[in-house]
């Protein structure tokens, strides 16, 4: 069963974010966009360019009412330390979520049961708290924040405009598509 339209889970878990520990629970996911961004491990090769690259559009995702959260099955401990010894994860101004039960992980069907580590999953969250978008894929494929920040465009467009759809490689003030019989087989 796909997670597309199905709301977020209960959970509570515990964040390093702006240099405390913070409580999170899916309450929190509620009343605004939230993009939860699952990664493998702290200490690790791919995952801090990742999360430095969301850090680098940090602000934009801001200006959408965007929220997000990087999250893997390491504690808030661990994500404090490596903010406090990587360059790349000093950037980083939005909660790192410690999954260290692999709960969150499980919810959202990105765990990798023998290893104790999460797969590179992203979902995008609406302000009901239902799941609109769900990527999942192999460890070894670093994520472009940059597309991520599209498809939040998208989204919200659409979310905004019953009845409009927005096409491959839409960007924002493109023309959308208004699906009809009279499109059938014109594009």
């Amino acid at each position: 069963m796909s997670l597309i339209n199905t709301e977020v889970k209960p959970f509570t878990a515990t964040a390093y974010h702006n240099g405390k520990f913070v409580q999170v629970t899916e309450a929190d996911l509620k009343g605004k966009w939230s993009a939860i961004v699952f990664y493998p491990a702290d200490f690790t090769f791919v995952c801090p360019t990742e999360l430095e690259d969301l850090a680098d559009l940090y602000p934009e995702f801001q200006k959408l009412g965007v929220e997000i959260y990087g999250v893997s099955c390491d504690t808030h401990f661990a994500h404090k330390a490596w903010h406090d010894t990587s360059d790349a994860i000093k950037k980083v101004n939005y909660p790192l979520v410690g999954d260290p039960t692999a709960r969150l992980a499980r919810n959202f069907e990105v765990l990798i049961e023998e290893e104790g580590l999460a797969l590179r999953g992203t979902f995008l969250i609406n302000p009901e708290g239902q799941i609109k978008l769900c990527e999942i894929h192999d460890n070894g494929i670093g994520r472009d924040a940059s597309e991520l920040l599209r498809k939040v465009r998208a989204a919200q467009y659409v979310a905004n405009h019953p009845g409009e759809v927005c096409p491959a490689k839409w960007k924002e003030g493109e023309a959308t598509l208004t699906p009809s019989l009279d499109l059938v087989g014109k594009i």
